[in-house]
């Protein structure tokens, strides 16, 4: 999508001026800005035409205008300029980190100190950077409705579970999919189990009555716990702050998306040190279309990484977010890969560019 550069502008001050409102943009409000020097009319026309192109919407006939995810994405890709951590907000970061008794608590008190200083709900995060994977199946019938599940791990720990059925499900069909799963599961990340690889299992097996989907949900919930050392989600309750979760159920689904781990622990990451910025749709998950996620991962050595993120409305300074996470996670790095507290100054900004 081409824009001039007067577009640009344009949906750059609307943006910006959103931010900092909460309130519809007007082409009168934008009038005064040194940094467009145009008219009203200009600005008004010009709005039009983003609006056309779906960067701007608006919300109410004879309203001002508010950005739409896709506008969000290229002021965050394009026109977004990079944020800073200010003194106090880098004293305190170093400050919380210098405590003797920081490394027990390390990331929960980074989750809660992002919450602080985002005034957005913050998740954090520390896994095995090593991919776990299933090593063999066993499938054990207990009775007709009745069998258990045991999978052995990479990491030579295993995991089981009993499974009751409201169908007869007999043993002939179990060692079936034993083999199958042996065959088709083994040494496969989680990401790698995808839903065609389920229902290609289900017709080899010639199940109709959705087992085969209750052992890989099984498999797939315990590769990712095995990765995941400690998760945090701090500060709820800041999320219904922000006028765009005064709408109850909006609040309601996201608060209910938070409290589940099983959902935090798909929502994506960088792929490197960095920075990730999911707007709206963006997000996979139904609870989250209206929000966007930011989030930086680290990596503390030893096979540790980590990742601590926020969530919040799509209405958020970009900018500054994104720089107080990256230096959150170059001080987790660093401490968690010395084992020691850090001293003043010693944090550095996270490695590598944002990732938007």
């Amino acid at each position: 999508m081409e824009l001039s550069s007067r577009k640009k502008q344009i949906l750059k001050a609307v943006v910006e001026d959103y931010i900092d409102s909460a309130e519809p943009v007007s082409s009168k409000a934008l009038q005064g800005r040194a940094d467009l020097g145009v008219s009203s009319a200009t600005i008004r026309n010009e709005m039009n035409d983003l609006e056309q192109m779906g960067l701007l919407e608006q919300p109410h006939t004879s309203a001002g205008r508010t950005p739409t995810a896709q506008g969000y994405r290229i002021y965050v890709n394009e026109l977004m300029g990079r944020g800073d951590v200010s003194s106090v907000e880098a004293e305190t970061i170093e400050g919380k980190f210098r405590r003797p008794d920081a490394l027990e608590q390390v990331v929960s008190d980074a989750s809660k100190l992002t919450s602080q200083i985002t005034a957005l709900p913050s998740y954090a995060m520390q896994t095995v950077s090593l991919e776990v994977t299933a090593q063999r199946f066993e499938l054990v019938h207990v009775d007709d409705r009745t069998f258990i599940i045991v999978v052995l791990l990479s990491n030579k720990s295993v995991q089981n579970r009993l499974v009751t059925l409201p169908t007869v499900t007999r043993s002939e069909q179990l060692m079936r999919l034993s083999a199958l799963f042996n065959a088709s599961f083994t040494g496969k990340p989680e990401s790698e189990m995808t839903p065609e690889l389920i229902t290609a299992t289900e017709r080899a097996a010639g199940d109709v009555t959705g087992v085969t989907a209750v052992i890989a949900g099984f498999v797939m919930e315990i590769l990712l716990k095995s990765r995941v050392q400690h998760t945090v989600v701090s500060g709820t309750s800041s999320l219904l702050e922000h006028p765009e979760f005064q709408d109850v159920e909006k609040a309601r689904r996201v608060l209910g998306y938070l409290s589940n781990e099983q959902e935090l622990l798909r929502l994506p990451a960088p792929d490197s040190d960095g920075v990730k910025i999911l707007i709206g749709p963006e997000n996979v998950a139904e609870a989250l279309r209206d929000s966007s996620v930011v989030v930086a991962k680290y990596d503390a050595g030893d096979n540790l990484q980590g990742i601590i993120g926020v969530v919040g409305p799509t209405r958020m300074d970009y900018a500054k977010v994104a720089a107080k996470l990256s230096y959150i996670a170059g001080g987790l790095a660093k401490v968690l890969a010395m084992g020691v507290p850090i001293g003043p100054g010693e944090i550095t900004q996270g490695k590598g560019d944002e990732e938007r």
